[in-house]
């Protein structure tokens, strides 16, 4: 058996493929567990596709992330998003291996108007951001070397997230409507997948910092891309973008959340403060406009 590097856990998830894509060259060897090899709703499932495994550092890139959806299946939301990490935890605890866990925004409630450091109080207002919170909390309850890594926003050339959705619908509609009233960091996977791997990269080479007893530079960390901006603001930068392509630009008119109908409330603020990152693990994102322009580069590319 090949002992892999990384242990990536969600392998059909946009940030479990840029992690693949972005780990050989860093030197790191990579294998993703995903359906049907691990069924995070299954605690004996996920023991056994460690134990057939064995890493150095488990990246847990896994969520049930559907936030309308949650509020219907909470139960589903908790089991993979709240249990499974705690089987996992307990897992690298048993093992000695580091865990790095997958965060988000929305485990506060959004009534902030600077941006949200690690230790701020948190108030997820859904069931997804509860259960999220909860798999934070089994993660840091039950293992010391972790590093929990809270992201916003995330999108990327493909899969559905809300740069691939804001496409499709201009090929749909001429008119979006689309909210402003919330606001965030719209984070680029491929530019959170290459933090992550140099992250375990320094991680395995046992660098000051990283000590086998948990003490050091564990813990909870905000990561984004800089900058931030509301979904009619990101929606109008990805039409400002693509158009130069050829994309068709639609007319995008900015509404209130409560207009647009959702079954989960989203916090109307979730903007990360990135400064701990930053100064403790080196840590740093490009802006936001950035690695859109990069992720709408590759949509162009896929597309021709």
């Amino acid at each position: 058996m090949t002992v892999p590097d990384m242990l990536v856990i969600g392998r059909r998830g946009q940030l479990a493929g840029a992690l693949a894509r972005a780990a050989p060259g860093a030197g790191l060897s990579v294998t993703c567990l995903g359906r049907p090899g691990i069924d995070l709703a299954e605690p004996e499932s996920i023991a056994e596709a460690l134990d057939r495994t064995a890493p150095g550092v488990v990246v847990n890139a896994a969520a049930y992330t559907a936030v309308d959806r949650a509020e219907m299946e909470p139960e589903r939301a908790r089991a993979v998003n709240a249990w499974a990490p705690g089987i996992v935890a307990r897992w690298c605890r048993e093992c000695g291996v580091p865990l790095i866990h997958v965060s988000t925004d929305y485990v506060f409630d959004g009534l902030g108007r600077v941006p949200y450091r690690e230790d701020d109080p948190t108030g997820p207002l859904g069931v997804y951001g509860e259960t999220k919170l909860a798999g934070e909390i089994v993660v840091r309850n039950g293992l010391e070397r972790h590093v929990i890594l809270r992201t916003a926003w995330l999108h990327s050339a493909d899969g559905a997230n809300f740069v691939t959705t804001m496409l499709r619908l201009a090929r749909e509609q001429r008119v979006l409507r689309v909210v402003d009233d919330q606001h965030g960091a719209p984070t680029y996977v491929d530019d959170l997948a290459a933090a992550i791997v140099r992250l375990a990269g320094t991680i395995l080479d046992g660098g000051p910092g990283w000590s086998s007893s948990g003490e050091g530079l564990w813990g909870t960390y905000h990561l984004t891309n800089r900058g931030s901006a509301s979904r009619y603001d990101f929606a109008r930068t990805i039409f400002d973008i693509a158009s130069r392509g050829g994309v068709a630009r639609p007319t995008v008119v900015p509404i209130a959340s409560a207009e647009h109908g959702a079954s989960a409330r989203r916090p109307a603020w979730s903007v990360l403060d990135t400064g701990l990152a930053e100064r403790r693990l080196g840590l740093v994102l490009p802006h936001w406009r950035d690695g859109l322009e990069r992720c709408l580069d590759r949509v162009a590319a896929e597309a021709a």
